[in-house]
């Protein structure tokens, strides 16, 4: 059997990989034939005011994404892996699915513009070959290898250099112009007749100029060492390319007035020191960010595809023997088709353009997060303040609404679409990601706040959060649905195994509990578990609750369900008293035989002993717990509550007494509430044909006559006992 062959993958370092095509997407067309209409239009503090505020926002991205980089692994697909790292994948796939289409349409916009610079040279061509001619070279040049791709690069650089150098040549053959306007008037341009235009609309025109920071990041599984290389290459490019736009303000200036800069697009070509160097630099500053696009772009299909999250994922993540992601290639190829077909990208220009910012955007909340929950895991090489992703994060978002708000808003609308898509396909990483951290937080700055507002628990915010004692899988199984029902949807379930001496039982119960666990949670019901020791249940369990009582988030209520296992039933005596002491509510479930809960419909709640004061300070004892259980019973069976009031001489005289109490509560609409004398409860409780009984515990009862009224009756029943932390008149 023939060993398959191992791949050969090229790996690129910091020049090559980042330095180079990040250097050359930013020194793009818009400093040929832009660059001096913005000058003509702000003058030049204008220019580098609008300058310093691009940079402002790319250079804070650059440096919230060489902090990232410094701090984790990051894998392929640059942006798309650092946020799926933090914020999770479907957050991560939902910025890059429209960040890879963006990328490849990209390509075809700059095959566009060196067509449109190639036209004069050959003009007897269809603008339609030309554009396939350039296309095809640029497949050409990276279907032989990225490697070949980044050594063309290195020839282009070359050339873009020597035409800055002659643009700059340019002052010294050239009749100088030194009546400068520091402060210009926005005339607007040739398009619109100069009928004026504003600062927001000029600096829309250049900020693409500055975009291309992801440029080098977007090869980062093909980098040697991105915790270095991705740092060291993007701010070095950003920091060098921000030089050059600002000397180009003055150079600018120098050599042309205000109306030439205007009328002009190609003044810079016009007035260089040797034309066809400048000609030739245009031409490759659009080649070169068609190339960078189009090895960049398959880089993130690559990773959608790496981790499933689009279809045909094993097909996207396939590479050839030097690691090329050929397949993804050849994908982006069939999309850049597309729009070249189009013939005018004018109309989906703006939405690429936000699609980036987005990116950019979220790279910078990102490094916002990881600042800000200050993890011991989040340990970058390189620190920045908090400050730039802020600016970075809030720049971004401006910028898009600057440009077009529009389109800003449908852009947004879109990722969220995605976001949905991809919740819905439930995604796993296997690395993890910050979510945890974050929620936890959140948690955190939470229980600070109501900690301040409130020492005490509010009774308003109750909700059932159980403490289930479990001596074995029999004690949960019959009062499964009925603590579902209880709970859900939004309290919480613990937990408690006590692990005992017969090994058969534990072993049944490290099967049990997880599943029963995972059963609650698929309800989206908060649900743990753990395991305790001890011989003595009343004891154990004693312990427990004391030290839950120190946790902001603890149980409220202790539910225990009482079987035939007569040795259990002094420890669920001594347990109604612990909880009393802790301040926990008790829900007792007796199921009757094998009855259990019946058709889950009807619910009889039974309330007694008021206190007589209670229509003034809406106290009316031990009856809180029991009413709030058959609410949320009637809820989530959707049934119907049958409310039965004991009248007595103290706080439940009459008729009026009962129509208040109903006020208060709230009951459902097809409640039916009656009153009863209580020596006749007997044979009411003999007669009640409900699903449940629920009846408050009085100081008298004990396990063995709770147990005597559900033989009685024969309908289960829950016994209840408040824990003074809850009203039900709220």
């Amino acid at each position: 059997m023939k060993a398959e062959p191992t791949k050969t993958v090229k790996k690129f370092g910091t020049m090559a990989g980042v330095f180079t095509p990040t250097f050359l997407t930013i020194l793009g067309v818009i400093m040929y034939i832009r660059h001096p209409w913005v000058v003509g239009n702000a003058g030049i503090l204008g220019a580098l005011t609008i300058i310093i505020i691009a940079v402002a926002i790319t250079l804070s991205t650059a440096l919230s994404l060489s902090s990232i980089t410094t701090n984790i692994r990051i894998g392929s697909g640059g942006a798309f892996s650092l946020i799926s790292q933090s914020l999770g994948l479907e957050i991560g796939g939902a910025i890059g699915i429209p960040f890879f289409f963006s990328q490849a349409i990209a390509v075809a916009m700059y095959v566009f513009g060196f067509r449109e610079g190639l036209q004069s040279l050959l003009p007897e061509y269809a603008p339609l070959v030309l554009d396939l001619m350039v296309f095809a070279l640029v497949m050409l040049i990276a279907f032989i290898s990225t490697s070949f791709a980044f050594k063309i690069q290195y020839v282009i650089m070359a050339i873009i250099i020597l035409s800055i150098a002659s643009i700059v040549g340019g002052l010294f053959v050239n009749e100088l112009n030194y009546d400068f306007v520091w402060f210009g008037d926005y005339k607007g341009s040739v398009e619109n007749n100069f009928s004026g235009t504003s600062f927001w609309v000029v600096f829309a025109v250049f900020f693409p100029a500055v975009t291309g920071v992801m440029a080098g990041a977007n090869m980062s599984g093909d980098l040697k060492n991105p915790r270095k290389n991705i740092p060291v290459g993007t701010i070095s490019a950003v920091i060098i390319t921000t030089l050059v736009y600002m000397v180009l303000v003055f150079v600018a200036a120098l050599l042309a007035t205000p109306t030439e800069l205007l009328e002009n697009y190609n003044v810079f070509i016009d007035k260089a020191y040797y034309a066809p160097i400048v000609l030739a630099g245009l031409l490759g500053a659009t080649l070169s960010s068609a190339l960078g696009s189009f090895v960049g772009a398959p880089r993130i299909l690559l990773a959608l595809g790496e981790k499933r999250i689009l279809p045909k994922s094993p097909f996207l993540a396939k590479t050839n023997k030097k690691g090329e992601p050929i397949n993804a290639m050849i994908i982006t190829s069939f999309i850049v088709l597309l729009g070249l077909s189009l013939r005018d990208l004018n109309t989906i220009a703006p939405l690429i353009t936000m699609f980036f910012m987005i990116t950019y955007a979220m790279v910078n909340v990102v490094a916002l997060i990881e600042q800000s929950l200050a993890l011991p895991s989040f340990r970058p090489t390189l620190k920045i303040p908090i400050i730039i992703p802020i600016i970075g994060a809030f720049g971004s978002l401006t910028v898009m609404f600057i440009i077009n708000a529009i389109v800003a808003m449908a852009s947004i609308v879109l990722i969220i679409v995605f976001y949905y898509y991809l919740v819905k396909k439930k995604l796993k990483s296997d690395a993890g990601d910050s979510r945890s951290g974050l929620f936890t937080a959140l948690a955190e700055w939470s229980t600070k706040k109501t900690n301040e507002l409130s020492p005490n628990r509010e009774v308003r915010s109750w909700r059932p959060d159980l403490l289930i004692p479990v001596t074995a899988p029999k004690d949960i199984r019959s009062a499964f649905k009925l603590i579902e029902s209880t709970v859900a949807p939004k309290g919480s379930v613990k937990f408690l195994a006590v692990k005992s001496f017969d090994k058969d039982v534990d072993d049944k119960l490290n099967v049990f509990l997880p599943e029963v666990s995972a059963r609650l949670k698929s309800k989206n019901i908060a649900t743990s578990y753990t395991y305790i020791s001890g011989n003595d249940l009343a004891e154990s369990l004693k312990i427990s609750m004391q030290s839950l009582n120190a946790a902001f988030f603890k149980p409220n209520t202790l539910f225990l369900t009482v079987n035939g296992n007569e040795e259990l039933h002094e420890s669920y005596q001594k347990l109604i008293d612990v909880a009393k002491l802790n301040k926990y509510s008790v829900l007792l479930y007796v199921p009757f035989e094998n009855v259990g809960l019946s058709l889950e419909r009807d619910i009889t709640l039974w309330l007694k002993e008021f206190p007589s004061g209670w229509k003034t300070n809406f106290d009316i004892g031990n009856n809180d717990i029991s009413i709030l259980t058959a609410l949320m019973l009637q809820k989530n069976w959707k049934g119907n509550i049958n409310v039965k009031v004991a009248l007595d001489s103290l706080g439940m005289q009459n008729e009026e007494d009962i129509s208040l109490l109903n006020d208060l509560v709230r009951f459902p609409v097809n409640s039916i509430i009656e009153s009863y004398d209580i020596q006749s409860e007997a044979s009411l409780l003999k007669s009640n044909n409900s699903d449940i009984n629920i009846i408050p515990i009085l100081k008298e009862n004990n396990i063995k006559e709770m147990i005597e009224i559900v033989n009685f009756t024969r309908t289960s029943a829950i016994f209840c006992l408040d824990s003074l932390n809850e009203n039900a008149l709220v």
